[in-house]
């Protein structure tokens, strides 16, 4: 029969949103970079961007969801989005690995950056650095009891429990509510000013872009909350929570790797704030 659909494959309708998400992204980018610069427009330019980031977000994400809704995520969709998924998330690993590299190669060949860091580490302007084992500590505790609640969420997914779903969501979120409230207090009492010397400014971005990736995190998990009030997700098809989920352990992961190179080991001997 002509035209009749003989695979499990589903073909995407066209849509502009791409394409303005990829101009949205160039356009804050090039917004940053004014920014940071002090050029002229970079407010414009920067708010342009946002806004255009904001727009493809909802209304792309939205297409998406009604895809799924309508049943065009067979089995063999869901597994492409589980592998576009893990690229995201690795491409987002070899971030963070470049911070990674650059704390480790101020930190472990001081004498060989006299010029940069002043041939010690923490570098001689860092007076006292964060005791890892209050605040950090302290957050580090909530990302670890929101990595269970959200796995609990997950689980009561699987098993059909809808109650047990609804609250693991909502304590994960305020879990992350919290974080982001806890890290804004300590970089508001912070001993050591963003982009003074390569510490505060390893230090600042390392964990201020984590910082970022929890808020989205907490979005995203946010969406899926109004999704299942919405009586969405099943047991057998659920991709955009799992997708959820997955970010949230990434998250989870790289802040233990930050507590304990950049708070516990990064700022070894120093004295503590």
């Amino acid at each position: 029969m002509a035209g009749a659909k003989n695979h499990e494959y589903h073909i995407l309708p066209p849509s502009v949103w791409p394409l303005v998400m990829s101009a949205s992204a160039l356009t804050f980018t090039s917004g940053m970079v004014l920014f940071m610069h002090d050029l002229p427009a970079a407010g414009v330019v920067l708010g342009l961007g946002i806004a255009g980031l904001i727009a493809a977000f909802f209304f792309w994400f939205s297409s998406i969801v009604g895809e799924a809704q309508a049943g065009d995520h067979t089995p063999v969709v869901q597994l492409h989005l589980r592998y576009g998924m893990i690229t995201f998330i690795a491409s987002e690993v070899m971030f963070f690995a470049g911070w990674f590299w650059a704390w480790f190669d101020f930190a472990l060949f001081p004498s060989e950056l006299t010029e940069v860091v002043g041939g010690i580490w923490p570098p001689a302007g860092i007076e006292a650095v964060m005791d890892p084992f209050a605040l950090p500590l302290l957050n580090t505790l909530i990302l670890l009891c929101s990595g269970t609640t959200v796995t609990w969420a997950h689980h009561s997914l699987i098993h059909g429990d809808r109650e047990g779903l609804k609250t693991g969501l909502w304590l994960t979120i305020i879990l992350g509510v919290v974080f982001s409230f806890v890290q804004f207090y300590e970089y508001a009492h912070a001993p050591f000013a963003f982009g003074g010397n390569t510490y505060s400014s390893a230090f600042f971005m390392a964990t201020g872009f984590h910082g970022f990736h929890v808020l989205v995190g907490t979005i995203f998990l946010a969406v899926c909350l109004r999704r299942v009030y919405a009586g969405h997700f099943t047991p057998r098809q659920h991709f955009g929570f799992e997708a959820a989920a997955w970010y949230w352990h990434f998250v989870d992961v790289v802040w233990l790797f930050l507590f304990i190179t950049v708070y516990v080991w990064g700022g070894w001997g120093a004295e503590y704030h």
